[in-house]
């Protein structure tokens, strides 16, 4: 699906769902920018806009159509047989976590960022996109008056749209300490190690991305212009923010771990302790049973006396109280 918006230069709305034979005329017309959003394109659409109308160089279109697990950002510039005109191509992901799951899911964003125009490539609908779109159409500070306005909200968008994964992930990550102190099981220890997976997940997708946005916050592309330099920055600290916070996350993560194993330990000390109580305390009266069940008849009395029986109960008794009082005395209990 294509579409695509006109836009003024003073960021008005011009045209809405361009017509394919307008486009090449309206990139022609200075006054104007153009915006093409190819969402789940068909060949043929792919086709039309990134090889047919804008030209792109062939390894930035590869890098556009299959997926990367990578952001990036090239800087393509014409030489004197080239056709097309120069421009920035950027690779980038938005991500969106779900707690039934307990996934992070991710989408690719790819940008073709010119003088006079933006192209957007996604499979399947961007929710950063659709609220660009809306704020562009609405001339919400006007930030449709040029195409690195436009890609500078959209990265701010993606950047925003972290924020509540993490959210939900810190629910999670404070549910998953409850249940290590208060009950933690089989099924505790499997969830920590998941979610401790989809954070490193996370910190994969930011590190790169940071690197890719520090780019633009040094201002090292001459078609972002100097003013907007310090928007890029902005971006570039929040998503600053964000990794120091999913590295606190990890950091979380593994002292759950730890107070689970801390735990689990404790429980396994005092299965043991009670065991070792148990055999003590029945020590006395597994002595006297297997001495008396050896059946000495010489120097025995006991075999032949008629309240045998009974003393040796009694004697089982005593000797089991006296060890209970001993270990009591010892604090064992």
């Amino acid at each position: 699906m294509i579409r695509s918006l006109a836009f003024t230069t003073q960021g008005r709305l011009h045209t809405r769902n361009v017509e394919m034979f307008l486009m090449p005329t309206l990139l022609n017309d200075t006054n104007l920018f153009l915006w093409v959003d190819l969402e789940s394109p068909t060949e043929e659409e792919q086709k039309f806009v990134l090889e047919d109308l804008f030209h792109f160089h062939p390894l930035s279109i590869q890098d556009c159509v299959q997926a990367s697990p990578s952001p990036k950002v090239e800087e393509f510039s014409p030489k004197e047989d080239a056709v097309f005109a120069p421009y920035l191509f950027m690779l980038i992901h938005a991500v969106d976590y779900s707690r039934k799951d307990g996934v992070f899911a991710t989408s690719e964003l790819n940008f073709f960022l010119g003088k006079n125009f933006l192209v957007t490539y996604h499979d399947g609908p961007s929710r950063s996109v659709t609220q660009t779109e809306e704020q562009a159409v609405k001339a919400t500070m006007h930030i449709a008056r040029a195409p690195d306005r436009v890609a500078h909200t959209l990265l701010d968008s993606i950047v925003e749209n972290y924020k509540p994964a993490l959210d939900e992930l810190s629910l999670e990550i404070a549910e998953l300490e409850d249940q290590a102190l208060q009950s933690p099981s089989v099924e505790t220890l499997n969830k920590i190690l998941q979610i401790k997976k989809e954070v490193m997940h996370l910190r994969q997708i930011i590190g790169p991305q940071r690197e890719v946005l520090a780019r633009f916050a040094r201002g090292e592309f001459k078609l972002i212009r100097p003013h907007l330099v310090p928007y890029y920055r902005n971006v570039y600290d929040g998503l600053f923010q964000i990794s120091e916070l999913a590295q606190n996350y990890t950091d979380s993560l593994t002292g759950i771990l730890q107070v689970y194993l801390n735990m689990s330990s404790n429980r396994t000390g005092e299965v043991v302790k009670a065991l070792t109580l148990i055999t003590i305390l029945s020590t006395p009266a597994t002595l006297i049973a297997s001495w008396y069940g050896m059946n000495f008849q010489k120097d025995m009395h006991e075999i032949h006396w008629t309240h045998g029986y009974l003393f040796a109960c009694v004697l089982a008794a005593a000797t089991t109280l006296i060890t209970y009082w001993y270990l009591k005395r010892r604090n064992w209990f």
